[in-house]
């Protein structure tokens, strides 16, 4: 059931994913719904964005790890999202997108989840760039610089079924970031 209704979210959104839509294509029992998630749809769909988003990190951390330099780093994790974007049709997205352009702010936990799981990709991020050498407030900036454009690119290759936007996005920010990398001696 999580799986189902995160790969609901991510297409249709939190208002347009019904009780009924994630039974149906999870085969799940409606008495087993309650049973697990015993706060219904709220409840399912907070585990199932915390899940998704916990995958989310997963790979933008080992992107980050596997490669040489953050900026190779980052266009490996926004060329990822390209190849999952071409396997799903086009129908895979950010797992907080959707939830937060569904104006869910009434359910406090679930805008919170949305919210940190930014926050922590942001901080992978700068984390990675502070590491490579790049100073603290420029490697800030590159962090929402990367995030907001891959959320972005998300978007409109979604909209164009298209991953060209995603693929040109993730080389200029390979380029950003490796600009800001310290140039290293040959001796």
């Amino acid at each position: 059931m999580i799986e189902t209704t995160a790969r609901l979210l991510q297409h249709r959104g939190y208002h347009g994913t019904s009780l009924n839509d994630i039974l149906q294509e999870s085969g799940a029992p409606r008495g087993s719904l309650y049973f697990h998630f015993p706060g219904g749809k709220d409840q399912l769909v907070i585990e199932a964005t915390r899940a998704a988003v916990d995958e989310a990190t997963e790979a933008l951390r080992e992107a980050l790890v596997n490669a040489k330099t953050p900026a190779q780093g980052v266009r490996a994790y926004a060329e990822t999202a390209a190849d999952i974007m071409r396997e799903t049709d086009y129908t895979f997205g950010c797992p907080v997108a959707p939830v937060i352009l569904d104006a869910t702010a009434g359910l406090t936990e679930l805008a919170d989840l949305c919210r940190q799981a930014l926050e922590d990709w942001s901080e992978l991020l700068r984390k990675s760039f502070v590491e490579a050498g790049i100073p603290k407030r420029r490697a800030d900036a590159l962090a929402l610089l990367v995030i907001s454009s891959i959320e972005g690119a998300l978007v409109i290759t979604r909209a164009y079924r298209d991953c060209r936007s995603l693929t040109t996005t993730a080389a200029e920010l390979e380029a950003a970031v490796a600009a800001a990398l310290p140039q290293q001696r040959v001796t």
